[in-house]
């Protein structure tokens, strides 16, 4: 029983491929509550529920608006079929992650290490069960690739407004988005996200259904053509623009649902203008403006500030364990100390204004290496060995039996 926990609370993991959060101190917290209290209903999450909310509304965002992009860059049956492979490889990989996970948790609770009040990390998995230069890796990588991902909210945020007010530069939109996302310094962890995450749900999948049915409605443009794939660059870097969309989260949970917004969205907007979407990487940017686009930009703009959140709270407990900040129970020094994380995403945002190259290069450079090569070779290294693969297979029994249980 207590293994099968280990492996649910694993899998439900809000960014698995980065980190999976310790639920213990959140146990105590809610025990200290009143059933129901206002503060639990919006601040202290956990639970199964809250992270199928995180990963669902946080394995799409910005790259929902890019993926037309791609579909005329791949071709219609290209683009679906790389949705789902990517998809299906995630999934698998994510799986691979919480048995590394829970191998790791395991042998270090039989030395009587306490994960109170510490959030174990995917870099702390490695050099547990692999050494010090998996660690490094693993740290580089993820690092890398998270910082680059906060990077594309804030240029994504300045993006979306110029459909709404084109009076400011996007520059000066990316130090204003800026400065408010700065704010997520004061966010203790992934938990305390749990109205974002159940509203940002809501958002992207209004802003999924809006691209389809507005793309429906409006019909082909005159002379429309779907070309694609005309060359061969140009179908390989859509192809790692959707490898940067499932690759990205790689989350089990919530794969089957984020099928049913990118998928349609995708071939709905690709259908109705077809390889304008070549020179035009933001999905909003062909439709024509209406209150219901409108709606849908400001509902993305509020689901980046959490999505830059999910993508920087890694990081700040990679720099809170290097400055020895991880274990204060002062969330005041904890955000200051977080400050010198966001600055340079704020400075790299400002420098690199276009996200959907962005994410073509995250996708091919970082992500295969953190999603799916990586975590592929760490669990064959961990378990080469007969005796490394028979706890392993005494779990997954214990995991058929509890099922089988009334």
């Amino acid at each position: 029983m207590i293994i099968s926990k280990q492996v649910e609370e694993a899998s439900f993991s809000g960014q698995n491929q980065t980190m999976v959060e310790s639920n213990e101190s959140d146990r105590e917290d809610k025990a200290n509550e009143l059933p129901f209290s206002f503060k639990s209903l919006l601040w202290h999450g956990g639970s199964v529920y809250d992270a199928w909310f995180n990963c669902a509304s946080n394995q799409v965002a910005q790259v929902l608006l890019s993926l037309p992009y791609s579909f005329s860059q791949l071709g219609m049956l290209s683009g679906i079929i790389f949705q789902v492979f990517y998809g299906i490889i995630g999934s698998w990989t994510a799986y691979l992650i919480s048995i590394l996970y829970v191998e790791y948790r395991t042998r270090k609770e039989k030395e009587n290490v306490s994960f109170k009040n510490h959030v174990i990390q995917w870099f702390e998995v490695l050099d547990g069960l692999l050494g010090p230069y998996w660690k490094a890796a693993g740290l580089a990588f993820s690092c890398t690739f998270l910082l680059f991902g906060a990077v594309i909210q804030l240029i994504a945020c300045a993006s979306n407004i110029y459909y709404i007010n084109d009076k400011l530069e996007k520059r000066t939109w990316t130090y204003i988005f800026g400065a408010c996302c700065a704010t997520t310094v004061f966010v203790p962890s992934y938990h305390n996200y749990r109205i974002a995450s159940f509203l940002g749900l809501g958002m992207t999948t209004y802003t999924a259904w809006y691209l389809t049915i507005a793309s429906l409605l409006h019909g082909q443009v005159e002379g429309v053509k779907h070309s694609g794939p005309t060359k061969m660059v140009l179908y390989f870097t859509g192809a790692t623009n959707i490898l940067y969309t499932f690759g990205g989260h790689a989350i089990t949970v919530a794969t089957l649902y984020v099928f049913t917004l990118t998928i349609p969205s995708a071939a709905a907007v690709y259908w109705a203008f077809g390889d304008q979407l070549l020179t035009h990487s933001n999905a909003f940017s062909l439709l024509p403006v209406s209150g219901w686009r409108t709606a849908a930009v400001v509902f993305m703009l509020i689901h980046q500030f959490v999505t830059f959140g999910f993508a920087c709270t890694p990081l700040y407990f990679v720099w809170e364990k290097v400055i020895g900040m991880h274990d204060s129970k002062s969330m005041c020094l904890r955000a200051l100390a977080r400050l010198p994380v966001v600055i340079p995403i704020w400075f790299l945002a400002i420098i690199f204004p276009f996200f959907g190259p962005i994410n073509s290069a995250v996708g091919a450079l970082l992500v295969s290496f953190t999603v799916y090569i990586i975590p592929s070779l760490a669990h064959m290294l961990t378990f080469r060995s007969a005796s490394a693969r028979q706890p392993l297979m005494i779990c997954r029994i214990l995991m058929k039996r509890t099922k089988k249980l009334p």
